[in-house]
């Protein structure tokens, strides 16, 4: 059994804007199901204390770091038996909403001091400091908001093994050189090679650094960040350090993400019995005020930023809505996004159904009930919800790069017995129209399609074996760590 201190800025369902909280609630308990003794330390946002309190959780050690008084609470993941450790600190952590910007979508001004002081908490925590009794061998790290964690250990000869997972390399914890004076960081740090970068302090340097290793949520990932156009900068350092950069492929949680028996669907459905999906299709269109039709509908979950392809997807949708394609859209993003799908919600009223913002339970619903997914990407580092649609039975077409290529599979290179999607390479909108025109033919032959959604949910996207693979990971890590020579 390995004791690993899990350190990550978000967890479902406690806190999420993205793919890093369901990662950081469903890979730490399959590692508990492995025996491994994983707990996780999280921000004090308002809704976790809160959280906690209702527990009945107490707080089990406070100290002083600096001028702010910190509590750490001890109390378990919602729904779980996973150990979550609390950083209470409330004039950084004690904000509504969002965890990263205000009400205006702007950055907290003080984000560096907020995960400086939880970076120094994890390191404490690290070195059995922090007056606990529990003290790990391993410390995760998960983007830029812990990549301080390693750069604190660094200088303890007896530290714990670390590792740094890239969860989205286009954030980097990027901050002015003022910042990194009134953070008290050592001079030394201010060095091409450990912390500057480009004349600025970069958090996630200081993961890619000091980290014993790296790994990202894809393998296809891993090679693309070691290039100039998906480095983001730090490509470079990325080939530097290839030799402890590996790429293991996101897991999902198969108990949440079950359409046999998801609370969230009206009628469930399984591979051998798909005949309820068409239900849960007309259940949605009935939900959003579409009207109710035997598809295609296509659905598209995320973000709407430039990352994932929404210039791209509102290029085509015109077109496909003229040919009676229906769309569900559930997201939020920048204007310049948000308003043409607005106009087009506007201009298609039964056809298009655009929801600002994030709801859980509709998520699963547009999985469930949706005929295609699309995710046109332009880069994306492991990707859930091609998953969760593939679970679903839901055929994904995908920008064929980091981890939907890993997990996408087009009948034009692997043959439809085998396929369970489609992807285009070429950055661009009319090639995802290409894709979503060869989905469209298939979906007319209904035999072929059958078979692409039932090589969809055959394939296992479970956490059983990637979990297997990080077990492996740490163990090195503590094996190597135990032949290097001490200072």
């Amino acid at each position: 059994m390995i004791r690993v201190l899990f350190a990550t800025s978000e967890v479902f369902p406690l806190v999420k804007t993205g793919g890093l909280a369901d990662v950081s609630s469903s890979l730490p308990e399959a590692l508990c199901r492995l025996e491994h003794d994983v707990q996780i330390l999280l921000p004090g946002y308002p809704d976790a204390i809160k959280a906690a309190r209702k527990a009945g959780s107490r707080r089990k050690s406070r100290f002083q770091i600096g001028q702010y008084s910190v509590s750490l609470w001890q109390t378990r993941l919602p729904g779980t038996a996973v150990t979550l450790w609390l950083v209470d600190c409330p004039p950084l952590f004690d904000r509504p909403g969002n965890p990263y910007k205000n009400e205006e979508g702007q950055d907290w001004w003080d984000n560096a001091h907020r995960f400086e002081l939880f970076a120094r908490v994890g390191a404490m925590i690290a070195m059995g400091e922090a007056g606990l009794t529990w003290k790990p061998d391993l410390v995760h790290c998960n983007d830029w908001q812990t990549g301080l964690i390693p750069v604190f250990l660094e200088p303890y000869p007896d530290r714990p093994g670390t590792v740094f997972t890239i969860h989205n390399l286009a954030y980097q914890g990027v901050f002015s050189h003022e910042t990194f004076r009134a953070l008290g960081l050592p001079d030394s740090l201010w060095r091409l090679d450990q912390l500057e970068f480009y004349g600025q302090l970069s958090f996630i340097k200081g993961g890619l650094v000091f980290s014993d290793r790296i790994t990202t949520v894809s393998p296809g990932y891993a090679r693309e960040i070691q290039s100039p156009e998906f480095g983001c900068g730090l490509d470079g350092l990325l080939r530097h350090r290839r030799a402890a950069l590996t790429g293991i492929l996101n897991g999902i949680d198969t108990r949440v993400w079950n359409p046999e028996d998801d609370p969230e669907l009206a009628f469930h459905y399984g591979r051998e019995h798909l005949k309820n999906k068409t239900q849960c299709q007309a259940h949605l269109q009935q939900e959003l005020g579409l009207e109710v039709k035997g598809g295609p509908l296509l659905g598209f979950i995320g973000r709407l930023v430039e990352q994932k392809g929404v210039d791209w997807l509102i290029g085509v949708m015109p077109d496909l809505l003229d040919r009676g394609c229906q769309f569900v859209i559930l997201g939020s993003g920048e204007a310049r996004y948000e308003d043409p799908l607005k106009l087009l919600a506007r201009q298609w009223p039964e056809q298009m159904s655009l929801t600002l913002g994030y709801d859980e339970g509709l998520s699963h619903r547009i999985t469930g009930g949706c005929d295609l997914f699309l995710m046109p990407s332009r880069f994306e580092p492991c990707g859930l919800n091609q998953m969760y649609s593939l679970r679903y039975g839901t055929v994904p077409v995908v920008h064929g790069i980091g981890g939907l290529s890993d997990t996408v599979k087009d009948p034009q290179e692997v043959g439809i017995d085998k396929a369970n999607g489609f992807r285009f390479s070429e950055a661009s909108a009319p090639a995802l129209l290409d894709a979503v025109n060869r989905a469209l033919e298939c979906f007319r032959k209904r035999k072929q399609w059958r078979r692409l959604l039932q090589n969809g949910m055959a394939g296992d996207y479970s956490w059983k074996h990637r979990a297997r693979e990080y077990g492996d990971l740490y163990q090195t890590i503590l094996n190597e760590r135990q032949h290097q020579p001490q200072d």
